[in-house]
């Protein structure tokens, strides 16, 4: 890679209207003219970069393109004089990945304003093992902290537990203390979800199969919702008085359907969790939470680390509902 190119896996649309991706050597001009330049060592993959390097235009409108809404690595300049030369940091969400060049390219540009100054505590290796879906999950705790939905108090469910934000979800609640009811389709995945501190593992078909009424038996306190769909709707109907609910994905569909009933009669919260539009305190906050978790008892299969040659096969895997915990992406 010279100093006017960087590698990348870049996502071009045909003249017949699909999308091809290769790993091939991309001008630096192709970023665009922010301040902050970045060496990228390190990014992570999310479903949404499945979504993205697939033609999605709902996550992406422009092509050639390169996904990645993950990155850590070093500072190479910033013209606004923010961070230093060399400086460690991480960025995620934002736009990064989605119509603004990712971390699956060896450098990114990006507005100061989207650069976090890596925590101590956080390597940049481990930063991406949580990446975007750490702090997705942990941006869920921490509003149902707000909603004073505390360790000791009940049980936290956790839905779509074997994907990145549902297995960091069960991770960090489980090391806050919480009693975390894991609710999953791979029932293959219990001792991973175990060991990842689940207190007890069901199968999916237990939350959304029940009853059509108005309010069900009240099963949790509160809840990390990470599906959507007919599964919130049901989450919320069993969720316990004054608990709270964390949503943040759409996988089994973008409508919900519900009642007023378990909002009017029981007070529960619903909490929506964008991390990609963040504001910068709770966005530190956050990565100082993360920073301080212990790291040392994530699970050592938890996750695996490819390079970019390797990437299209993990795409395929994670937009077919195959991927489990986390993959981590090393620029060489």
């Amino acid at each position: 890679m010279s100093t006017k190119s960087f590698k990348a896996f870049y996502v071009e649309e045909t003249s017949t209207g699909n999308f091809e991706a290769e790993v091939k050597d991309v001008p630096l001009s192709f970023l665009p003219d922010y301040e902050v330049l970045i060496r990228v060592q390190f990014s992570s993959l999310n479903y949404k970069d499945g979504l993205s390097a697939s033609g999605n235009k709902g996550v992406t409108r422009q092509y050639p393109h390169i996904p990645g809404i993950d990155a850590s690595g070093v500072v190479v300049e910033d013209a606004s004089n923010t961070f230093k030369k060399g400086q460690k940091v991480v960025v995620t969400g934002q736009d990064l990945g989605s119509n603004t060049p990712g971390g699956f390219g060896a450098m990114i540009r990006v507005p100061k304003d989207w650069v976090v100054a890596l925590p101590d505590g956080l390597d940049l290796e481990t930063a991406m093992n949580y990446g975007t879906a750490g702090f997705t999950a942990m941006y869920g705790i921490k509003r149902l902290e707000r909603e004073l939905i505390l360790p000791n108090e009940g049980k936290v469910l956790v839905t779509g537990a074997t994907g990145g934000v549902g297995s960091l979800a069960v991770f960090f609640l489980s090391e806050l203390g919480y009693e975390v009811i894991a609710a999953t389709g791979k029932m293959h995945k219990v001792d991973f979800l175990k060991e990842l501190g689940a207190a007890e593992v069901i199968h999916r078909k237990e939350v959304t199969e029940v009853k059509d009424s108005f309010l069900l038996s009240r099963e949790w306190n509160g809840a990390i919702e990470t599906v959507g769909g007919k599964m919130l709707d049901a989450v919320i109907r069993q969720t316990n008085h004054d608990g709270a609910v964390a949503c943040c994905g759409n996988i089994l569909g973008h409508k919900l359907t519900t009642n007023i009933y378990p909002f009017i009669l029981r007070g529960v919260s619903l909490l929506g969790i964008d991390s990609a539009i963040c504001k910068m305190p709770m966005r530190l906050n956050i990565w100082d939470a993360i920073a301080n978790t212990d790291h040392k008892k994530v699970p050592e299969n938890f996750s695996k680390k490819v390079h970019l040659e390797d990437l299209q096969e993990e795409v395929d895997r994670i937009l077919e509902g195959r991927q489990a915990g986390r993959v981590v992406v090393e620029h060489k």
